[in-house]
C-alpha cells in the first residue's frame, strides 16, 4: 500500500499550491460546526495537527495560542502566509503527527481535521495527540470514516488501495481508533455527505 511518511510529504507539498481549491469552500462549513463542538475559554493552547494551508484559522477564537504543525514545508508556509493575513500570532512548524515534538498534557485543545484517514499509522497519531493533551483537554475530529457497526467491505477496501494513494483512507472507523488511543467520545456529529463525515469531540479517559 502506497501509503507512507515520505509518500504524504511528497504529495501534500504537491497538491500544495491547489489544496485551497480542493478543501476550503467544500469543508467550510464542516470545519466550523466541528469547532463550535469545543468549549472555548481566554487564554487555551491549541494545537491544529496537520494543518494543511491553515483553513481552520478563521474559526478559532482570537483569544487562544494557535500552533500549527504539518507534515509537509510548503504547507506550513502557506498556514503562515494566512495568519499574516488573518492578524493572528501561530506557530507553525513542518512536524509528523506521530511524533510531535512538545511536552507531555501541553495542550487545552488538539484539533485533527481530515488527517485520522491520511496517516500511514493512525494509532501512533490519535496516541501522541492523547500524550500532548491536558487530563482535561479537548480533542476535536473531523474526517470521512466507515460506520462504527461494521467494517468496510471486499469492494471499498478494494477501492481503499486507489484512494489511499492518492489522498485518504476510505475505511477507518472513528470510534475503535479514538477508544483504543485511551479517548472518551462526547459528541459524535455528521457534518457532510449523509454520515461519511463526521465531526467527534473527545476526552482523555
Amino acid at each position: 500500500m502506497l501509503n507512507t511518511t515520505a509518500w504524504n510529504r511528497l504529495r501534500y507539498s504537491l497538491y500544495a499550491p491547489i489544496y485551497d481549491l480542493v478543501a476550503g469552500r467544500a469543508f467550510r462549513r464542516a470545519r466550523r460546526q466541528s469547532l463550535e463542538q469545543v468549549t472555548w475559554t481566554p487564554g487555551m493552547r491549541v494545537l491544529l495537527v496537520g494543518a494543511g494551508t491553515g483553513l481552520d484559522l478563521p474559526f478559532l477564537p482570537r483569544n487562544v495560542e494557535i500552533h500549527a504543525t504539518d507534515l509537509a514545508p510548503a504547507m506550513v508556509k502557506r498556514i503562515a502566509r494566512r495568519a499574516e493575513d488573518l492578524h493572528l500570532d501561530v506557530a507553525a512548524y513542518s512536524m509528523d503527527a506521530a511524533d510531535l515534538d512538545y511536552p507531555d498534557g501541553h495542550f487545552d485543545v488538539v484539533v485533527m481535521h481530515l488527517i485520522v484517514a491520511v496517516m500511514p499509522d493512525p494509532a501512533r497519531g490519535l496516541a501522541e495527540a492523547h500524550r500532548v493533551l491536558a487530563n482535561d483537554g479537548q480533542l476535536c475530529v473531523m474526517d470521512k470514516f466507515q460506520p462504527d457497526a461494521h467494517p468496510a467491505g471486499v469492494g471499498r477496501r478494494a477501492l481503499n488501495l486507489l484512494t489511499t494513494a492518492l489522498a485518504t483512507d476510505i475505511t477507518r472507523q472513528a470510534r475503535p481508533l479514538l477508544e483504543d488511543a485511551g479517548f472518551v467520545i462526547e459528541h459524535d456529529t455528521p457534518v457532510m455527505m449523509g454520515e461519511l463525515f463526521r465531526a467527534l469531540l473527545a476526552s482523555k479517559a
